[in-house]
């Protein structure tokens, strides 16, 4: 299990908190502490701490140190110490996949050191007392990952506590896992029968009234038990929000509503292609709410929550965004986890790139796809529009040259797995009809 560390530098009874540029490929956009992995090859730590940092502890410092001085231009060894207070470790939840060991230190100093943060890795630094910084993570303003927002709230509520083991932050037993990366989301992670290399659909709980609960589609009976119990530890669920009709975003949906006595809402689309696919008596004993682009679906903190219709991947799927932009759930139009497959006969890609784009004009602060874990900003979106605009180049080339389907289908997925080709079929397929729409459209 590889290694990481984080140092909480304070002053004065605020801490120095940093947010990681947008496009980076691990936790874009999050509010963290300065740190980093651990390396094999670390160094001895300054004389001055080997007597203050447990011998155990030594290589982890030494990391921390070092990335101290990478990232903030930060000389440990140099700076006005009031304190350095080892405060524990957490192991990255089970349902990652990649887990760390992470640790944590407290730095207390005299004064604020001078900070000359990496542009390539960081946008910003900031000062903020934990108080406010929760406050502020509440609102919805900071992106962030479990372990850091336990330490906060820990350190607010008994800083006395420090060290300790961080505790699961739930019981994979009777649980599906379940965090909370914004202040106005919750985010669980049920098992289902989703499309490879993803395992999980998220589902996401949003809204003050009413509450509504999105994409609910535990894959088994045991994780349909684990997710009613997990529900359990929020507030009543008002509504059940469906973004579109694939099933790893439904399945069991009907029967979590039946169980709350709430509706269903989805959009015209979503509601009949369900119905075309598994019988007009699907939703049976529920009621259904038909939701179009820009309806209001629920509130917080004041702020309206709308709809948009993002079609693409699938003609009815809609995502969903609060008025002030501060996040927007995004559905399958992007994936963290995986691709997003774009077929025949409700995916669109001309649709797609439309969608992709006008995401990206709208520029919300957060991005929460349904696979994988949410993002800052919408660069991961710009890179997808461009990596879908260089396949459509590469297909038109291969039609150029006169290169039929089946002599493209290698030249583009070269030593695609078997059981992948089907979907790579689908999506040359929507490149070549969105190719031939455009030619009809010039």
């Amino acid at each position: 299990m590889r290694k990481s560390v984080l140092g909480v530098l304070e002053v004065d009874g605020e801490f120095l908190f940093i947010k990681r540029q947008t496009n980076l490929n691990i936790f874009p956009g999050y509010t963290s502490f300065p740190g980093g992995k651990v390396d094999k090859s670390e160094a001895q730590i300054p004389k001055r701490f080997e007597t203050i940092i447990e011998p155990e502890l030594h290589k982890v410092f030494s990391a921390l140190t070092r990335e101290l001085n990478e990232e903030l231009k930060v000389d440990l060894g140099g700076l006005d110490l009031k304190e350095i207070k080892y405060l524990g470790k957490v192991i990255t939840p089970d349902f990652n996949p990649v887990q760390f060991e992470n640790f944590y230190f407290l730095i207390s100093l005299k004064n604020r050191p001078d900070i000359q943060i990496d542009k390539g890795e960081l946008s910003s630094s900031f000062w903020m007392s934990p108080d406010n910084f929760f406050k502020s993570y509440k609102k919805g303003e900071q992106l962030v990952v479990p372990p850091m927002l336990l330490l906060i709230k820990t350190y607010i509520e008994n800083a006395e506590k420090f060290p300790f083991e961080f505790e699961p932050i739930y019981d994979s037993n009777t649980e599906v896992p379940h965090i909370y990366p914004l202040g106005t989301v919750t985010q669980l992670l049920p098992l289902s029968n989703t499309f490879p290399p993803a395992n999980r659909t998220n589902s996401f709980l949003i809204g003050d009234s009413p509450r509504v609960l999105i994409d609910p589609s535990p894959g088994s009976s045991d994780e349909l038990s684990k997710f009613l119990n997990t529900l359990t530890n929020f507030p009543k669920v008002d509504l059940i929000f469906l973004t579109h009709h694939h099933p790893d975003h439904h399945e069991n949906a009907v029967t979590i509503a039946q169980k709350l006595g709430v509706d269903i809402g989805l959009s015209e689309d979503t509601h009949q292609r369900i119905m075309n696919k598994w019988g007009v008596d699907y939703f049976e004993g529920t009621s259904i709410k038909i939701y179009s682009d820009r309806d209001k679906l629920t509130s917080v903190h004041g702020v309206d929550i709308k709809l948009i219709h993002t079609p693409g991947h699938d003609e009815g799927q809609m995502s969903i965004y609060p008025e002030d932009l501060s996040w927007m759930i995004v559905s399958d139009l992007i994936q963290t986890v995986g691709t997003v497959v774009i077929g025949a006969p409700e995916g669109d890609m001309g649709k797609y790139f439309n969608s992709l784009n006008e995401v990206i004009q709208m520029n919300p602060k957060v991005i929460l796809p349904s696979h994988g874990i949410g993002i800052g900003g919408v660069d991961k979106i710009k890179v997808t529009l461009e990596h879908r605009k260089m396949r459509e180049k590469q297909v038109m080339k291969f039609l150029e040259e006169g290169k039929s389907f089946d002599e493209m289908l290698p030249l583009i997925y070269p030593g695609l797995e078997v059981g992948l080709v089907p979907y790579a079929k689908k999506t040359i397929q929507a490149h070549l009809k969105k190719i031939e729409d455009d030619k009809h459209l010039n």
